[in-house]
């Protein structure tokens, strides 16, 4: 192990460690906190409105965590999208420095450069758990943060929703055909798959959805799952909840760190950042585990129907996908860079997933 990534790491542990000592003491106990007589406050802009207490609540228990292990000595307050700067804009916000940090979905930015999208998740790629493996184990985090180095930004995963719903289309869609012509709010590559497929597109942040799905603005819109679905209202103006997600199956979440306010801070405030990072991480994707399953019985009580995306429109989504990939790899070589190591660790977590893991959920979920 190189000097550098032994120092890293054994920062990164000395913060888990205050990290687990403040979470296993009595209610209402901390563990030791980090005391560098520094102050230090940060602001934090979200992408996602307040109302999504799963996505915009990874931020809150961020930011928590980093004043509770450092007794308040650094304070990071989080603007949910718009306060501060509009959703879509955040990556900007913290690359200007107007912020110190953001919350964020890296796909929103493909326009900057495409290949940001492997940081979040593209059409047909990888489930959560090996969107964090490839991120934090299979060298995918070291060619983010290369990519990033360009807008003078560091990012760490900043949780994972699973796989997502496929989304809410106020008419049926029986057959590839049936897609020509909508107009659907959907961002990031996925959103140029649905192009090739015949639909208008467009990039709406999550507040904004509603008005638009409501008036007629747009015919469809994908968002994440039942939680946040319901929560932002869709079911009450449409009624045909399509899956699976193939565009978003397993999307991560990020924070974006601006360069310099990082090297800015003491070593130790660093390894915590790192520390309430992985915490929030965890904490959405389990609670969405949790949220999602009795919030799509509440939906499925209301009329709505779900309905698996027809076969045809299923490969002819895959096969446009997986073009776009390679067309864009032989384009571009920073671009190819990443997906080629992308494109090997997908082959082998797949063979490995298509074996116990398949045959599990196809034997056990379809029996209960």
């Amino acid at each position: 192990m190189r000097r550098r990534d032994f120092l890293q790491n054994a920062l990164v542990g000395g913060a888990a460690g205050t990290l687990l000592a403040g979470c296993g003491g009595p209610e209402g106990e901390q563990g030791p906190a980090v005391h560098t007589g520094r102050k230090v406050r940060w602001r934090m802009a979200s992408s996602f409105p307040r109302s999504l207490d799963t996505i915009y609540g990874a931020a809150e228990v961020m930011a928590e965590r980093v004043s509770a292990m450092t007794d308040g000595n650094f304070e990071i307050r989080v603007y949910s999208a718009g306060e501060l700067v509009p959703g879509l804009e955040v990556m900007d916000a913290v690359q200007q420095g107007t912020v110190q940090i953001g919350q964020t979905a890296s796909y929103y930015y493909i326009g900057k450069n495409p290949a940001l999208a492997f940081d979040s998740c593209v059409p047909f790629g990888f489930v959560a758990r090996q969107q964090a493996a490839w991120l934090l184990e299979g060298g995918g985090l070291d060619l983010v943060h290369e990519m990033f180095s360009d807008f003078d930004i560091l990012t760490f995963p900043a949780g994972n929703t699973g796989v997502q719903m496929g989304g809410w289309f106020k008419p049926e869609v029986n057959s590839l055909e049936d897609l020509k012509g909508l107009k659907m709010r959907i961002p990031g590559m996925g959103g140029k798959v649905m192009e090739a497929l015949g639909v208008a597109t467009q990039t709406i942040a999550g507040g904004e959805i509603f008005p638009a799905l409501e008036r007629g603005a747009i015919d469809a819109t994908e968002w994440v799952g039942p939680y946040d679905d319901e929560k932002l209202g869709f079911h009450k103006v449409a009624k045909n909840y399509y899956y699976p997600g193939w565009w978003e199956p397993g999307p991560s979440l990020s924070f974006y760190v601006h360069r310099g306010a990082w090297d800015s801070l003491p070593s130790g405030y660093q390894a915590i950042i790192r520390a309430a990072c992985h915490e929030a991480s965890v904490v959405m994707q389990t609670r969405y585990d949790e949220k999602n399953p009795p919030a799509l019985q509440r939906i499925l009580a209301s009329g709505v129907q779900t309905r698996r995306f027809p076969d045809d429109l299923m490969l002819a989504a895959r096969e446009a996908s997986l073009q776009m990939l390679e067309d864009a790899a032989a384009k571009d070589p920073g671009y190819r860079k990443v997906y080629e190591a992308w494109k090997k660790f997908r082959s082998d977590s797949f063979a490995w997933f298509g074996v116990a893991e398949l045959a599990y959920a196809q034997f056990s979920f379809s029996r209960e």
